[in-house]
């Protein structure tokens, strides 16, 4: 008798979940804590030359720099265990002088807003952006 009590309090105790939403069991006899206010990290691109923009921008360029300059890996150069950038021949058509590909292009674009999106909520949450924007 003593282990089904214990069994039918460990189920009550268990939070019950029905989809993406939760629901509190009827056998459940737990209280339910109140609901903590979340504060939403927004981003406002107001106009061209606000600052998350100048840093998305800037970001960019300079990982497609990098990229075409070959400052940085991509499918022509690879890098060795020394961090060294050596020539090899991917197979992939290019018209640049440099043999910067469009996957070349479009992963230093990924990298580069990557970069950009972790400064910008970066200078969010210390609240340096903000003193920027005013």
């Amino acid at each position: 008798m003593a282990s089904q009590l214990s069994a039918a309090a460990a189920v009550a105790a268990v939070p019950q979940f029905n989809g993406l939403r939760g629901y509190a069991s009827p056998r459940s006899s737990a209280v339910a804590l109140p609901a903590r206010k979340r504060r939403s990290q927004g981003i406002r691109c107001d106009y061209i030359g606000s600052a998350t923009n100048l840093i998305m921008v800037t970001t960019t360029t300079l990982m497609l720099f990098a990229g075409r300059f070959g400052l940085a890996p991509s499918a022509n150069r690879k890098a060795t265990a020394g961090l060294k950038l050596e020539a090899r021949d991917s197979g992939l058509q290019t018209g640049d002088p440099a043999g910067f590909t469009l996957a070349d292009t479009l992963a230093c674009g990924a990298v580069g807003h990557i970069l950009g999106v972790g400064i910008v909520l970066g200078l969010k949450n210390t609240g340096a952006l903000d003193q920027i924007i005013g």
